[in-house]
Formats: C-alpha cells, sequence, structure tokens
C-alpha cells in the first residue's frame, strides 16, 4: 500500500517512522514533510492546506491511505473532500473537528452533554470580558476561539495580564477575529489522553503528559510543548475508567448525536482536579509532543489500525509496557522570535529516536528552521531510566542556537 501523510512536525515524522515499520507499506509519501522525514518517505511539495492539490496527488499516485496531521488541513475540510472522491483518509470532517477548532463549540458541546469542565462565558465585545473578569477570581482562563498553534491560551494571574490578552484576542486580532472564551481555572495535575474513534466507537492509547511552558520549573511563556513521557504514576487504572466513561466515550457520542460522527483521533486535555477528572481541551488529531512518546509504544501494525478505524471497522491495539520521555530542543528566543539557519551536529550519535520538527538540509548538514526544532525520545523499563537516558542522548546534539528543559518527567518523581 502507498501511504500518505499531510504534514511537517514531529508529529508527523512519528506518524511516518510508525507506519515504516509496518509490512503493508509499500511506499510513504509526506507533504511538506521535513528534513528527517525525508529519510523515510518521499516529501512532496504540498502545503498541508492544499487539499484539492492533497487529492489530486493521492489520486494519480493510487495512495491507500492518507493520514492527517495538522489540525489547519482538518479545519480547511481535507476529510470531507477526501471522502467526496473515494479517497481513504484517517481524520475527521470538518463539522467534528469542530471540537478543536472552534472552543465555544467544545464547550457547549459539553455543558449539553454533562461531559465535566470547567465553568466558562463567551465573548467577542473587549469591555464585556473585561468586566466579567473583573468580577471574578484570579487566575482566570482566557482563550481564544479558534486555532492559534498552541498559543492562543493565557492563563491571567493579574488583571494586567488578563487586560493585555484580551487586547491580543479581540482588539489587535492577534489571532484573526474571533471570540474569547473565559473560563474558571482548574488545578491539579494535566495529562493527554489520545484515543482512536471511529463514531462510537474509542480506542485509548497510553496517557502522556506534556510540558507546555518553555523553561524549566515551568516558567516562562507557553509553548506548542517541550517534552512529554509515558507513564503517568499519578494516573491509576480507576482515573482512567473514569476519564474514558464520563469523558471520551460520552464526548464520541455527542459528535454522532450532533451529526458529527467522530473519524480520527480525539486527544482529550485533561486535567485530575480535587473534584474529579475534567476535560481542558479537545484536540482533534494528534497531539504534539505527545505523539512523538506514544506511538514508539504501539506494538500493533498502526497501518492497520489507522485502515480500521477510517473503514469503521472494530480493532485491535496492543502496546508496549515501557516507559517513554521525549526531551524538544528549541531555536533560543522562542515562542518569541528567533532567528534560523544555524548548524545542528551529533544528530546521527544519538542512541534513541529524533524526531525533527523544523529543520532544514543546506550542505549536506541539518540546519534549524523553526521554534522547535527536534525531540529526543528513549524508552527504557521505567520512567526513571527513560528520563535518565534522554537526558544524556540529548547532549549529544551540538548547536549554537538551541535551548532545552532539564527537568521533563519530574513531576511524575513527587
Amino acid at each position: 500500500m502507498k501511504v500518505l501523510v499531510v504534514g511537517s512536525g514531529g508529529r508527523c515524522h512519528a506518524i511516518v517512522e510508525a507506519l515504516s515499520k509496518s509490512p503493508q507499506v509499500e511506499k510513504i509519501f509526506s507533504a511538506p514533510g521535513n528534513a528527517g522525514i525525508a529519510a523515510l518517505a518521499e516529501c512532496v511539495a504540498i502545503k498541508e492546506t492544499e487539499i484539492d492539490r492533497l487529492a489530486d496527488f493521492a489520486a494519480e499516485q493510487g495512495v491507500g491511505l492518507t493520514v492527517v496531521g495538522p489540525e489547519v488541513a482538518l479545519e480547511a475540510g481535507i476529510a470531507d473532500l477526501f471522502a467526496e472522491r473515494g479517497l481513504r483518509i484517517f481524520g475527521p470532517k470538518r463539522n467534528a473537528a469542530r471540537i478543536e477548532t472552534s472552543k465555544e463549540f467544545a464547550k457547549e458541546l459539553m455543558a449539553k452533554y454533562n461531559i465535566p469542565t470547567a465553568a466558562f462565558r463567551t465573548f467577542t465585545d473587549f469591555d464585556a470580558a473585561m468586566e466579567y473578569v473583573k468580577a471574578g477570581k484570579l487566575p482566570i482562563v482566557l482563550k481564544y476561539d479558534g486555532l492559534a498553534a498552541g498559543k492562543g491560551v493565557v492563563i491571567a494571574e493579574t488583571l494586567t495580564e488578563a487586560e493585555e490578552a484580551l487586547k491580543d484576542m479581540l482588539l489587535d486580532a492577534k489571532f484573526g477575529e474571533g471570540k474569547v472564551v473565559i473560563e474558571e481555572c482548574l488545578v491539579g495535575p494535566e495529562f493527554s489522553l489520545m484515543c482512536f474513534v471511529n463514531g462510537e466507537s474509542v480506542y485509548p492509547m497510553p496517557v502522556a503528559q506534556d510540558h507546555k511552558r518553555a523553561y524549566d520549573g515551568d516558567k516562562g511563556p507557553n509553548t506548542g510543548g517541550m517534552g512529554a513521557y509515558t507513564e503517568l504514576p499519578f494516573i491509576t487504572d480507576e482515573d482512567l475508567e473514569y476519564a474514558m466513561q464520563k469523558i471520551m466515550l460520552p464526548t464520541a457520542k455527542a459528535l454522532a448525536a450532533e451529526g458529527a460522527p467522530f473519524c480520527g483521533v480525539l486527544y482529550g486535555g485533561l486535567m485530575k482536579t480535587p473534584d474529579g477528572i475534567k476535560v481542558i481541551e479537545f484536540n482533534a488529531r494528534f497531539g504534539d509532543p505527545e505523539t512523538e512518546v506514544v506511538l514508539p509504544r504501539i506494538k500493533s501494525d498502526i497501518c492497520q489500525v489507522f485502515c480500521d478505524v477510517a473503514d469503521g471497522k472494530a480493532t485491535q491495539i496492543e502496546w508496549h509496557d515501557f516507559a517513554t520521555l521525549g526531551i524538544v530542543l528549541a531555536s533560543k528566543g522562542y515562542p518569541g522570535s528567533y532567528d534560523k539557519g544555524y548548524v545542528i551536529e551529533g544528530v546521527e550519535s544519538v542512541d534513541g529516536s529524533v524526531y525533527h520538527m523544523g529543520t532544514a538540509r543546506k550542505d549536506g548538514k541539518y540546519i534549524t528552521a523553526g521554534g522547535r526544532v527536534m525531540i529526543v525520545v528513549c524508552s527504557a523499563p521505567t520512567l526513571a531510566e527513560a528520563q535518565q537516558k534522554a537526558k544524556a542522548e540529548v547532549e549529544k546534539i551540538k548547536c549554537d542556537n538551541l535551548f532545552h528543559r532539564t527537568d521533563i518527567g519530574n513531576k511524575a518523581f513527587k
């Protein structure tokens, strides 16, 4: 089978690597792919949002399965178009992807179907939003309603922070025109539960924890994710059962009941609060960097899983029981402005997986080409061993303009 993976980041590199191990896969294309993916797949110069070109390419090449990585392609309606053209695709249609692309839609769906989440209100007017913030208690969470590449959420500790964030989102249209969802600030450890979903059938993956803040000790601005790990000792079997029965299964059923059945990966960004597990957010695709630590644990043929889910068939998935931990190397200055074009050395010497997020090739060498540049992922029988190994291996990568966190996974040992 020929397979097309749509996307260019570390998540897509991990998907391509997992697919490359399938005996069913004859050839992998990646559009647009990246410098690391190029070692495993043929990269095609088509952007994720050029869905007509992607559909034409899949048809011309006889692609038997397309797997969608990024949310922008889903919002553009890639799954709808492929379905219309009789092309098999793994990813939800636009109406189901609204669970990610509209925070307001997601919150209203949860409210209607009694899925546990934080109390909220939606605003389009800056003054009304500020009045609501002033009348409530701090800290408070402000979320831009649409897509914002993981940067549209602000936890405001002060009124000044809230005012600046609301100006960005409502007055200056930093992420585009839109609304803001303001919600109470929940407390507790966060975790990610990704599930393969088709309609009302839901298959959980191992839970992971992402680290959003830029610097050690969860300091600094929010990013797209600076590292992740599995296993999570603070999430018990009972917690997982609750999350499945009260959140993931009811959400799949709710989307189906609303005429928007989901097909693909439903990502639950969850929090274990003193009042039980609640939803922070949903995504309509694989998380990044969680995918990079979860997919190395799949024992089953992932191509078969993708095909089963896309075809609406029951599937079976087995997982390895080792732990994985990944550390992201990012350009200095990220998530703000940063320079590109720095040479990266030592990638080949890493004993583990290196997934490329923002790299390019120049004169036979890898160079930095993005904010998050790569992630080093190591596996071991225990999380402590995986952490120790990843910390050692990440030091083998040499580049004058990269930084990384040194405390990924520390929360598991508290």
